[in-house]
């Protein structure tokens, strides 16, 4: 299995070297040359084999430089009941009629990210450690990357993390989690911006090819195709919980800002897993919402990027969207590039043609939007008639969700965090604070722990200048 960018180089690397590049050096993303196609046999196959099983069967299509049975031994490592709390990983919960939870936060950090983070850390220690290297880690988050991120790096021989947010916009226990780490390998910069200057940072240095390579920089954002590609698991997983056969087809609604977890039902999808549709939940950064509904990607300035009580998708530039254009143009990367590097960059938006739009419903997607005050109603309304708390973000998704259902069709909707994170607007709806996982040690008193982090401006040279000064630490 090799990999291209989605910009037109169409050099072909295997996937230990991508592991640790993150974007491509032309600046674009990495995608497999083809996609594995799963037929029938396989899916039933599959549908009996615990998560780790299921993980390694799905990863092992992908990663042939690594032998087979250190790659089994990361995926059992990576995917227990100590880690996640329960047998099935991703269990999931039948609310209504056609509405199904899928389970992805129960992990340290109690958001999805650490579905796909813990992989990558074990991934990360082992090829390090294959060729006695070092790696520092440069990302970008919203609120919920930076911590999956570190919890999953923290202690890692041979890897270090500096970690951009926005200073002020994540939820008191987000920054709680991030920000009291004292792990001499980690490091936080609180970034005097939005997400998205974040993002730009991130892309920015790793398009510096010559600072890159000299001070080893790698990522853990979903532009990493890695990360993404453990995604794709628990789809599949999501899949066999919901069906007794292969020819039955189900939907997934994702909450989404960066397009990297809905990119990995795309991904599943283009395997060959019986998706009906594949809908985007959008909150008032609606950037995603605009596109599948016009066929316009215009990407909103930090003025223009709304601070929401669903703060992980407060983004207006959502990276991993490229690769799923890569598909729509049937894999034209100098088209590709000229859209993001030529008008994205310039002109801040681009439009594709009518005959390009037309093929979308092809790929099975769909859009909607939700709204803090749609967040209030749902999360009260799911309380209320369910017993059950939801995030904000989960809360986006099952809002969307119900305007897309399809009769005989089960709806899967993505979680994306447990309510904990979010508890002010949690106890806004429901006058009810949320509880705290119990399998999850170190969690009471988080907030009043002494926290450890620098605050910069949105600025590539002082965030280099910041690496150039700690990666040897």
């Amino acid at each position: 299995m090799k990999y291209i960018s989605t910009r037109g180089d169409q050099t072909q690397r295997g996937f230990s070297e991508i592991l640790l590049e993150g974007l491509a050096p032309d600046g674009g993303l990495y995608l497999p040359t083809s996609y594995p196609k799963i037929d029938d046999a396989t899916l039933s196959k599959w549908r009996g084999l615990s998560y780790a099983e299921l993980a390694f069967e799905i990863l092992s299509l992908y990663i042939d430089d690594i032998p087979a049975s250190d790659l089994k031994a990361i995926a059992a490592k990576t995917y227990t009941k100590a880690v996640y709390g329960f047998d099935a990983i991703v269990p999931l919960k039948k609310l209504e009629d056609g509405v199904y939870l899928e389970a992805l936060s129960n992990g340290p950090t109690l958001a999805f990210k650490d579905m796909a983070m813990q992989l990558l850390g074990n991934l990360f220690e082992y090829e390090l450690g294959r060729r006695g290297e070092q790696l520092n880690i440069l990302g970008a988050t919203s609120g919920d990357t930076g911590s999956a991120a570190e919890y999953a790096m923290r202690g890692k021989h041979g890897v270090r993390v500096f970690m951009l947010s926005p200073h002020g916009r994540m939820s008191p226990f987000q920054q709680a989690q991030m920000f009291s780490l004292q792990d001499p390998n980690i490091h936080n910069l609180a970034v005097e911006g939005v997400f998205d200057d974040c993002q730009d940072i991130v892309k920015a240095v790793s398009n510096d090819l010559e600072f890159k390579r000299k001070y080893k920089i790698g990522t853990v954002n979903s532009i990493n195709w890695a990360r993404l590609l453990a995604q794709v698991v628990y789809y599949f997983a999501g899949y066999f919980q919901a069906t007794k056969s292969n020819t039955e087809k189900v939907s997934f609604t994702v909450p989404s800002g960066n397009f990297g977890n809905i990119c990995a039902g795309h991904v599943a999808r283009m395997m060959g897993l019986p998706v009906h549709q594949l809908v985007a939940a959008t909150n008032e950064n609606d950037v995603l919402d605009e596109f599948f509904r016009t066929g316009t990607y215009r990407v909103r300035k930090g003025a223009e990027t709304y601070e929401t009580s669903s703060p992980s998708m407060d983004i207006s530039k959502a990276s991993n969207f490229e690769r799923f254009v890569f598909d729509l143009l049937d894999r034209d990367g100098s088209r590709v590039k000229t859209l993001f590097k030529d008008e994205v960059e310039v002109k801040g938006s681009f439009q594709v043609s009518a005959d390009e739009f037309k093929h979308v419903p092809q790929y099975g997607f769909l859009s909607g939007k939700s709204t803090h005050a749609d967040r209030l109603r749902t999360i009260k309304d799911t309380f209320d008639r369910f017993g059950l708390m939801v995030d904000t973000h989960t809360a986006d998704g099952l809002k969307v969700a119900r305007e897309h259902l399809t009769p005989g069709v089960p709806m899967l909707v993505l979680e994306t965090a447990l309510p904990a994170k979010f508890a002010e607007t949690i106890f806004e709806a429901t006058g009810r604070q949320p509880e705290r996982p119990h399998w999850i040690a170190g969690l009471d008193g988080l907030e009043d722990r002494p926290k450890r982090f620098t605050v910069v401006p949105a600025d590539v040279d002082m965030v280099k200048d910041y690496i150039t000064r700690h990666c040897q630490d």
